[in-house]
């Protein structure tokens, strides 16, 4: 089982999901449970809807598989020019994967590639933020920011670098004191203005890229300050660094707009993107580079040395055209717009618990930080976390019918990523079953 421990379960304990209908999923046991997580951060329109079933399988009917090695096929390149017409600016050039990871190594190896076939070939290194979780590949595993999930599997690729995340809530432990948060846009211009500080050490000539979520997703939830990557934008332009927007959570409606770089108003050079492109109806990625990067390898005998077996698979590409028509249809970015507030507003109602120490996030995208002392913003200790999110939380929001994460990937969370169909009913179901498994928990400590 993937990122689980093994010593916890034997097969009877496992739970087996079998079915799920909108918002909500079912077990093998017939218990029901909202889908508060989307699956994991996937499922934009939710589960069993037989239109995009049928566009599976009427394409595995035509063309089940042809690889773009020096060939195309149709869904492939319609799905391209779609998603071409969404991103932002001149990024028009689309490399597809199998999913998100693949992504992010995709958009590395392009990097390096591009720099070394533009006269700079020193420069390689890239600059995430702490605690980000960019991917388990070894390339895409060395960007992320998180100790704990990389130190089984190294040594890793080497030449990456972390800078401080835009956490506002523990703005004045990031900034060292200097900053405490309530000036949202100097805590952005700082941890933005860390990475140059990050640059110049680095040396600019061997730097290539700056990976960054819109939303950070690890540690829950982390939306940027103002001004944050207008900041990094100009930073990137002045070291000649290249700005990626990993969106393979982000994108296509997760925060009410197909990409995040259009919801926070910047210019990535390349962005990375898979879940919600096919609602999860079949695995895709999608690399999205700009002309400039692409520019470089339209000569002569140039290659991008790179590809994947099911990259820009046709039945996966036919999955994500109906998912894309169907959000222009139902209108789906529109309606996380119109229902965002009214999501943030049912959740900040658990701010009242003496466990609830934060809620943050946007569009349909929220983390709720625990806290052990309010007053202080005090966190738990290690042991005190194990006990709290796998000793307690897991097991009882699953046993109240609630699907999300409890996280400790940095301080204790729970991660909110429901469907994009969902209304009032689901965030008020959402907050009731919260309210009262977090009682629970606030008495047990």
């Amino acid at each position: 089982m993937h990122f689980t421990r093994m010593s916890s379960y034997d097969t009877a304990d496992v739970p087996i999901i079998v079915r799920g209908d909108g918002a909500y999923v079912w077990d093998a046991q017939g218990r029901k449970y909202l889908d508060a997580l989307g699956g994991l951060f996937v499922s934009q329109l939710g589960h069993g809807r037989t239109d995009l079933a049928e566009v599976a399988a009427k394409q595995a009917s035509e063309l089940a598989f042809f690889p773009l090695w020096s060939y195309a096929h149709p869904t492939a390149i319609e799905l391209a020019a779609k998603i071409a017409s969404y991103a932002p600016g001149d990024l028009n050039r689309v490399f597809f994967t199998s999913g998100g990871g693949e992504a992010v190594e995709s958009a590395w190896k392009l990097a390096k590639n591009y720099f070394k076939l533009v006269g700079k070939p020193m420069k390689h290194k890239v600059i995430s933020r702490a605690i980000a979780y960019h991917g388990t590949t070894q390339g895409a595993l060395s960007i992320t920011g998180l100790p704990g999930l990389k130190a089984p599997f190294e040594p890793l690729v080497p030449s990456t670098f972390r800078v401080p995340n835009t956490n506002a809530y523990r703005a004045s432990e990031i900034t060292g004191g200097f900053l405490d948060g309530s000036d949202p846009e100097a805590f952005g211009r700082w941890a933005a203005d860390q990475i140059a500080v990050a640059i110049e050490n680095e040396g600019a000539e061997t730097v290539a890229a700056v990976f960054l979520e819109p939303v950070q997703n690890a540690g829950g939830c982390f939306p940027p300050p103002p001004g944050y990557f207008q900041r990094v934008r100009e930073i990137c332009d002045q070291y000649d660094v290249l700005l990626v927007s990993d969106e393979v959570i982000c994108a296509y409606g997760r925060l009410g707009h197909m990409f995040g770089a259009e919801r926070y108003g910047y210019q990535p050079d390349i962005i990375t993107s898979a879940k919600g492109l096919t609602s999860g109806y079949s695995p895709l990625g999608a690399m999205i580079a700009s002309d400039r990067i692409y520019e470089p390898f339209a000569h002569g005998t140039e290659t991008f040395l790179h590809g994947y077996t099911f990259g820009g698979h046709p039945v996966s590409t036919a999955v994500a055209l109906k998912n894309l028509e169907i959000f222009e249809d139902e209108k789906i970015n529109e309606g996380v717009r119109d229902r965002e507030g009214a999501f943030r507003a049912t959740l900040e109602k658990l701010l009242d618990l003496p466990i609830v120490g934060d809620v943050r996030g946007d569009g349909f995208f929220y983390g709720i930080e625990l806290v052990k002392d309010k007053a202080t913003k005090e966190t738990f200790d290690e042991d005190e976390s194990e006990r709290l999110l796998r000793g307690f939380l897991s097991k009882a929001l699953y046993d109240a019918g609630l699907y999300c994460r409890a996280d400790d990937r940095g301080d204790p969370v729970i991660q909110l990523s429901p469907p994009l169909i969902c209304g009032q009913e689901h965030f008020d179901e959402i907050e009731q079953k919260l309210r009262a498994v977090l009682t629970e928990a606030a008495d047990l400590l």
